[in-house]
């Protein structure tokens, strides 16, 4: 007996099947995890930090990754071709750099006919799942698309599931703490939608419901009723998975979220990973309705048939095929990052030739996030004076944090998400946990009561002039409230033991960081810790505006705290025994950029900053605002900038607030001195990086496995937001309502979970802000540990050899630049 037929008879009996049909091979098991781990994790809203969404495929050469979605999900990873025309019109491209990109990529077609290539990319064909096939064949003007109701019913289904109040999510976790094996995503699924009888009458299918009843009970059943009733092969299977996947990719990202935070706390190897379940979900919908059509329509499940077996037999040299057609793309892809890098690389090589400059002691010396906002601001602030000295490092400054903020019981990480917090900070305050606590109830209660989706216009309606007089208010004075974060009486303590940290675990903290910073000595009297923050109303994706890397926070707390550590003077003297002598006239004082107004407060102790250092700090902040403003679509000279910034900070119907790290392009880890007298235009993450001081060359490695890895992730997720909003970003903030109070957004009240950027993140209604290039890596540093490096790290591996960035070995003492070419 098939195993349809076996579905057919509990169907009559109008009872739910479990039999298992067959165990999964190893085959199958291994191409169900190649696409479940295909995934990237998407972090929430209020801990929003840069991924890109294709890290989980760094294993392939990005050409075969950007076939591969092309192909199975209709994905762009490429900019269309008109719009390198423009590029080429434009004379941003030009003959050499096509010549050039043609040779390094080994192509000798017709890639300069971009007409050509038009045509053959509307040839392509692309894979279909069974519910497009049946959709074909719909009566799309009177009945709704099965594509469309099965990502709605699942999308609906994981915001209900996930919520963190929600009744599913409840019985999740009280189901977890009994003894019982707790129900997997899937099995939940089953359960509500075998209760739902509204699906057949929206999809106008009398009786579909009684097929639900036919789907196995557990997720490994249904793999392999699903494998052997559609005909899979082990070879097909993992595409297929994929396929199915892309379709609800928000909701994958959020559930790979879920799955590597559960590995990361209690690794448990015995449960289902919630990717592996939420893919049965999808998996199961094309079960029941190919079991559906069998019974209900069988010449059309017979056409079915048919169409379905030609997607299977064609998949082999389905993705081939879009390789090939998007070989003359990446001739003029590669074409256009050689129209920056050309430039960049002949400003750098002349920087070092050039007669060094005499260096005065520094008056004032600040250390900035490697933020590419903060290279402006670096080099307005030394343009002023050679006794001004910048210095670029990651905005976290090295410190290991998460913290406790008064009122809360949560320990918020202030790091990047490639690394876990070893020290907590708490503030122990009683009158301010107090009063923050009272305020943090408030204002989460009148959160929960307006955001959701539910109640947009139903919170308007019941809070009547009230809400009025709020509207009116916001629109009249549009201001943003900014709370400072005061440490207050800070405990220190190890996040893992909650033991506080004695003097001596504070000086190699103290230590570490200073090393990394190539500070150890020539220290000025004034030394300023500059964090960075973005301060915007109404907009739900602003912890993405903080910082691109650090869980969504500002770089406030951990400027702070470092100023708090290097200020110590038990810290400073046991640092002066093991060599590192900080003057006893020098302060490190706290700051913060507020990259919207490019205004940098001084946190504390603002009374050590002298008049000459204060109207420094002023001519570059002025500098700065001018520089942004015409992208901004202000007038530079305005005399009322600053203002007029102020204001679209706190306008809460402003969808730019500001353009964040929007045509990033490149990273370069080096000593200031050799990007000082270059503009670099906002576009470099810029990482200070001496060599000659690193003579094990760990500093190298940190860089290259953190930092520069960081910067990455921030570039693919710019530029993917770009090159496919549509699966890659959130679409139109203007419709974003919030799902689950931080999950993420939906578009409208409906559809799959949107992840990345919002358009008006990327495009200011006429063009693109941000220019899709692969990151351009630059290390001033021997060729030798640049590639002792690589060698040790899979990762690094990965990005060089398969072409996800560039990377150059820069010679600070002749001004050669070598590219790192990959290896065979």
């Amino acid at each position: 007996m098939t195993a349809f037929e076996k579905a057919t008879l509990a169907l009559t009996a109008e009872a739910p099947t479990d039999e298992r049909l067959s165990a999964l091979t190893p085959a199958q098991e291994q191409a169900l995890e190649q696409a479940c781990t295909s995934i990237a994790p998407s972090w929430p809203l209020d801990r929003l930090i840069a991924v890109n969404p294709l890290w989980a495929m760094r294993e392939q050469s990005i050409e075969t990754v950007s076939a591969r979605l092309s192909a199975l999900a209709y994905i762009h990873n490429l900019m269309p071709p008109s719009h390198f025309l423009r590029c080429w019109q434009s004379g941003q491209i030009t003959d050499h750099h096509l010549s050039r990109a043609a040779g390094e990529l080994g192509y000798e077609g017709g890639h300069k006919n971009l007409l050509r290539v038009v045509r053959e990319l509307s040839r392509l064909p692309h894979w279909h799942n069974i519910s497009d096939l049946v959709d074909a064949g719909r009566d799309r003007q009177h009945k709704m698309a099965w594509r469309d109701e099965i990502i709605h019913q699942i999308s609906q289904f994981c915001a209900a599931y996930f919520q963190p109040d929600g009744p599913l999510n409840a019985e999740r976790l009280s189901r977890g703490q009994a003894s019982e094996t707790p129900l997997s995503l899937y099995q939940h699924w089953l359960r509500t939608t075998l209760m739902d009888r509204g699906i057949a009458i929206l999809m106008d299918e009398p009786g579909l419901e009684h097929f639900f009843k036919t789907l196995p009970k557990t997720d490994d059943a249904l793999y392999e009723a699903a494998i052997e009733e559609l005909g899979i092969d082990d070879s097909q299977l993992e595409d297929y998975a994929q396929a199915l996947l892309l379709d609800i990719n928000g909701w994958a990202s959020w559930v790979a979220y879920e799955d590597w935070q559960r590995n990361l706390e209690a690794p448990d190897a015995s449960s289902t990973p919630a990717t592996r379940s939420l893919l049965a979900i999808r998996l199961a919908w094309e079960l029941a309705l190919w079991r559906y059509l069998h019974q209900s329509q069988p010449e059309q499940a017979r056409n079915l048939s048919w169409l379905w077996h030609r997607e299977l037999d064609a998949l082999p040299s389905l993705i081939k095929r879009h390789i090939q057609a998007q070989r003359p793309l990446w001739v003029w892809q590669r074409a256009s990052e050689l129209a920056y890098q050309q430039p960049l690389q002949e400003a750098l090589t002349r920087s070092i030739q050039a007669p060094p400059e005499e260096t005065e002691a520094p008056d004032l010396q600040a250390v900035f996030c490697i933020d590419v906002r903060s290279e402006p601001m670096r080099r307005a602030l030394e343009q002023q004076s050679q006794s001004i000295q910048t210095i670029g490092f990651a905005g976290f400054f090295g410190l290991p944090l998460s913290f406790v903020a008064p009122g809360s019981t949560l320990a918020q990480p202030h790091l990047p998400g490639l690394l876990s917090p070893k020290i907590e900070l708490v503030n122990e305050s009683e009158q301010e946990g107090q009063q923050a606590a009272r305020q943090l109830n408030w204002k989460a209660r009148l959160q929960e009561w307006s955001q959701t989706a539910a109640s947009t216009f139903t919170a308007v309606e019941a809070g009547g002039l009230l809400y009025a007089g709020k509207l009116l208010r916001r629109s009249l004075a549009s201001k943003v409230e900014n709370h400072a974060c005061s440490l207050g009486n800070t405990t220190w303590r190890w996040r893992d033991s909650k033991a506080p940290l004695t003097p001596a675990d504070r000086v190699p903290l103290a230590r570490g960081v200073l090393t990394a910073m190539g500070l150890t000595r020539g220290f000025a009297p004034r030394i300023l810790l500059v964090g960075h923050g973005s301060h915007s109303s109404n907009n739900p994706h602003a912890a993405g505006l903080e910082c691109g890397a650090c869980g969504g926070q500002s770089g406030e707390v951990s400027a702070r705290a470092l100023a708090r550590l290097l200020n110590d003077e038990p810290v400073r003297a046991e640092l002066a025994r093991e060599g590192i002598e900080i003057p006893e006239h020098t302060r490190f004082i706290p700051a913060l950029h507020h990259t919207i107004t490019d205004r940098i407060e001084i946190l504390e102790n603002r009374e050590l900053v002298g008049e000459t250092e204060q109207a420094w700090i002023a001519r570059a902040e002025a500098r700065t605002r001018g520089e942004r403003a015409e992208s901004l679509g202000l007038e530079p000279g305005s005399p009322d900038l600053e203002k007029r910034l102020e204001n679209r900070q706190g306008d809460w119907s402003h969808t730019r607030p500001e353009w964040g790290l929007a045509n990033n392009a490149a990273f370069i880890a080096a000593p200031r001195a050799l990007t000082r007298s270059i503009d670099l235009q906002g576009r470099c993450f810029l990482h200070d990086y001496d060599a000659s001081s690193d003579g094990e060359f760990e500093r190298l490695e940190l860089i290259m496995t953190a930092p520069m890895v960081v910067a990455h992730w921030i570039n693919m997720q710019y530029n993917c937001s770009t090159l496919d909003n549509r699966k890659f970003g959130s679409g139109n903030k203007v419709l974003h309502n919030v799902v689950g109070g931080h999950i993420g957004v939906f578009e409208g009240n409906g559809g799959d979970l949107r992840i990345g950027l919002p358009w008006q993140s990327l495009h200011n209604g006429e063009q693109w802000m941000h220019e899709p290039l692969r990151l351009s890596v630059y290390l001033a540093a021997p060729t030798e540990a640049i590639e002792r490096i690589i060698g040790k790290h899979e990762m690094l591996q990965a990005l060089v050899n398969n072409g996800w960035l560039h990377l150059f070995q820069v010679d600070d003492r002749t001004g050669d630049i070598r590219a790192f070419r990959a290896r065979e």
